[in-house]
């Protein structure tokens, strides 16, 4: 396995436990999108400069870099928004629309056009997610609060990922992260003061939960996503990404007890099938170049 393909990996790994602890509900999801940033930019920085990893860019790409965080920290905020007005799998499902947003924004911003692989690993990763959550899922669909946050979550999540992609093309990834995670945090410090969140009178419980986010979900997670899109495709990594949710449902099944069934495990194996098919170099369709 290469590098790109095995950071993808483990950054994949390591988000997948981020719904879990939202779901634990030991605070609100806006302070904890808030701290996920601001304790991960608290421990990112000194490292950076300690180990002479900080390249200032130039002012165009620190705009973009600080875009990134905004659109980042919105699309956390509005997740966990999504999940505490509905339920986990609604939640994770719309989010997990994102492949297609960051494939049509791929031909409109950057002429990049998809791969014929891309949509039909694309196609067959969304058939295992409806065999996962089951057809009675959609019958019992809200289009309420929830069901707009979701979608509206998967949006930001693929202008982060385009946006992002431009980026680390000419900045590195300890630089970027830290301008993301900066402006992420001044953003979502002034949104949770706007929404009249506490900032502290957590408890010990909490506090351990948000910087396990921090570490883990974020600095972790993220470096390794981060430079998997530096070096791959944003469509192939936004539909890898769509694993989170199967990886997620094995995790809570083991510490949490959720519940693990056959449609999950037919689902998932379905799920990684159709992002398998986006790694084929070959095109599966004849008369296709790409």
């Amino acid at each position: 396995m290469n590098k790109p393909r095995l950071a993808l990996l483990i950054g994949i790994i390591s988000i997948s436990i981020f719904p879990i602890l939202v779901k634990l509900g030991y605070t609100s999801g806006l302070i904890s999108a808030f701290y996920r940033m601001a304790i991960a930019f608290v421990v990112l920085l000194p490292a950076v400069f300690l180990f002479k990893k900080f390249k200032l860019p130039s002012g165009k790409f620190i705009l973009l870099s600080a875009l990134c965080g905004v659109l980042f920290g919105s699309d956390v905020a509005v997740w966990n928004t999504a999940i505490h007005e509905s339920t986990a799998t609604q939640a994770s499902l719309l989010t997990n629309l994102s492949p297609i947003w960051v494939g049509i924004g791929a031909y409109l911003f950057y002429k990049d056009n998809p791969r014929i692989n891309f949509w039909i690993g694309t196609l067959v990763a969304f058939i295992g997610m409806v065999v996962i959550v089951g057809i009675d899922f959609f019958i019992e669909l809200k289009f309420d609060k929830g069901f707009l946050f979701g979608i509206l979550s998967g949006v930001f999540y693929s202008a982060y990922l385009l946006t992002a992609k431009k980026v680390l093309a000419e900045v590195n990834v300890p630089t970027f992260m830290l301008i993301n995670l900066f402006a992420s945090s001044i953003f979502l410090a002034i949104v949770n003061a706007l929404a009249g969140e506490a900032f502290y009178g957590f408890s010990d419980k909490a506090w351990l939960v948000l910087v396990i986010q921090a570490i883990v979900c974020q600095l972790l997670a993220w470096f390794m996503l981060s430079f998997a899109i530096q070096h791959m495709r944003a469509t192939r990594v936004s539909l890898s990404l769509l694993s989170q949710a199967f990886l997620t449902g094995i995790l809570a099944w083991l510490f949490i007890n959720e519940e693990i069934n056959v449609n999950m495990i037919m689902g998932g194996v379905v799920l990684l099938f159709g992002i398998a098919i986006t790694f084929i170099p070959k095109p599966l369709l004849p008369g296709f170049k790409k």
